[in-house]
């Protein structure tokens, strides 16, 4: 992964039920670069959301989705992504993106 800067790393964050559920335990996720670690997701974090300090990374990657095209029987496929869920440690602050959520 060549020359990539720390605010390529998250995308966007991902909001469902169930990482809505997890922020209550200081976990929080994340769409991430295919090609970001686990050093680089960590650094991203704390150097995005000042006073958060990270204590473990989990990374999935989700294969893409067969889609049909054009009503007919032809398939593609959608784009590869990568999830991360992010524990932050006990004395951290909060990340405030999510606070309205």
């Amino acid at each position: 992964m060549a020359n990539v800067q720390y605010y390529d790393v998250i995308l966007k964050p991902v909001v469902t039920e169930k990482s809505m559920e997890l922020m209550g335990e200081k976990k929080y996720t994340f769409l991430v670069h295919p090609e970001a670690n686990k050093s680089q997701i960590k650094e991203a974090v704390e150097k995005m959301f000042e006073g958060t300090k990270v204590a473990k990374v989990n990374t999935m990657n989700c294969e893409g989705k067969k889609k049909r095209v054009r009503g007919t029987m032809q398939f593609g496929m959608t784009a590869k992504t990568k999830k991360a869920v992010v524990q932050l440690t006990e004395d951290s602050a909060d990340i405030e993106i999510f606070e309205g959520l």
